[in-house]
């Protein structure tokens, strides 16, 4: 009797393992936890000034990473901002993996508002995906303060996409090149403001008693902003050439700015030379989508703006942006990290994509230049088409 209860406790006083373990078999999501850990926080940072904090190891797979961008310090009332203000906070955001290849490079506009917009890899189409909508974000005032979140987004669909974390030697490198307080502001504050820079990862935990990695590991989505060619000239029909690509295609988003820097309407077709950053109604002048000389796309800009419309939420759409998605296969909408794969272009660095303006619009202060940020996905070996996480 005395051994009977002797056994008994030393069965209740085992320690239990922190996290329940699934049985063998199944998907990797089945196996891990998604979890949320900090990186870094910088404060100080004066305008114009860069930071290049190194990351930190987590024990799983980087999903993306989490900044919140805050200016403080400002005093007054009197400080004014451009119409990119507070995304031109940063002049150049540039991620790489361990080796230096290059998954988002571009200016903060782009970065902590187009890629959030069209993405998919962080807010979706009922209004997240405006980073203004979000909970987080902080007006800037006046005085020249404000704050807001995005995410630079690795994953692509549940679990694909992601960077191994664990070992310290082998960690992404992160950089944000500030702009210049005359850049952020139109009008600057009275007192001088510093920009804070706080950055945590979404991450995969290593799965527990099961050998298993995220699909496709190594399998990446790259963001680079890029210049297309020719300028675009007022009222002409012209075809402006993307630079060479490759891998899969599953966002383009195309912007145009006048020689002034700023965003417009202007140069799509049925363009305003009046009011640039308009188009008139009934926009039924056409824009084509020329893939090695097959005209993919050929549509007029009513169904264009619809199309975002349907695919990304009821957003105000950017002056001078427009974003052709293919992650929308099992669904007229971007569906974020729900989706197959199956309709992404398929590209190399032989194919020649163009967009064919008939013509361009009577835009102002020409000619103007167009970027396009790519969402490119170099895949492992073989895409892995279909639903990786089931």
């Amino acid at each position: 009797m005395p051994t009977a209860t002797a056994t008994a406790a030393q069965e209740a006083g085992r320690p239990q393992p922190q996290t329940t373990i699934e049985t063998s078999g199944g998907p990797f999501i089945r196996h891990s936890q998604p979890g949320r850990a900090p990186i870094y926080n910088v404060t100080g940072t004066a305008f114009g000034g860069i930071v290049t904090q190194p990351l930190v190891a987590r024990p799983g797979y980087f999903r993306g990473f989490r900044v919140t961008q805050a200016v403080s310090g400002g005093t007054g009332a009197v400080a004014t901002f451009p119409a990119d203000t507070p995304y031109n906070l940063t002049a150049l955001i540039q991620l790489k993996d361990a080796f230096g290849t290059p998954l988002i490079v571009a200016p903060g506009y782009e970065v902590a508002n187009l890629l959030q917009l069209y993405s998919g890899g962080f807010g979706i189409n009922n209004g997240t995906n405006l980073i203004t909508n979000l909970p987080s974000f902080a007006a800037f005032s006046t005085a020249g303060n404000g704050s807001f979140n995005y995410m630079l987004p690795l994953e692509f669909a549940k679990a694909y996409g992601v960077l191994s974390a664990a070992n310290a030697s082998l960690l992404p490198t992160l950089q944000f090149n500030y702009n210049a307080a005359a850049t952020f502001y139109t009008v600057q504050p009275t007192g001088t403001p510093v920009i804070q820079t706080l950055v945590d990862t979404d991450f995969y935990w290593l799965p527990e008693g099961v050998a298993i990695e995220p699909p496709g590991l190594g399998t990446t989505r790259q963001w680079l902003l890029q210049q297309a060619n020719p300028t675009i000239p007022i009222s002409s029909a012209v075809r402006v050439q993307l630079p060479r690509l490759g891998g899969y295609l599953d966002t383009l988003i195309f912007e145009i700015r006048d020689t002034t820097g700023a965003r417009t309407d202007g140069y799509w077709p049925g363009g305003s030379g009046a009011a640039p950053g308009t188009i008139a109604q009934p926009r039924t002048s056409r824009l084509q989508i020329y893939v090695d000389g097959v005209p993919l796309i050929d549509s007029t800009m009513d169904e264009i703006f619809d199309d975002m419309w349907i695919q990304y939420g009821a957003v105000t759409r950017p002056a001078g942006v427009v974003a052709i998605t293919r992650k929308n296969a099992i669904n007229q909408q971007s569906l974020g990290l729900l989706d197959t794969g199956e309709a992404f272009l398929s590209t190399n660095p032989a194919t020649l994509i163009e967009v064919n303006f008939a013509p361009t619009g009577a835009g102002t202060s020409g000619p103007a230049q167009m970027s396009v940020i790519v969402g490119q996905v170099v895949p492992t070996g073989a895409l892995i088409q279909g639903l990786p996480e089931v």
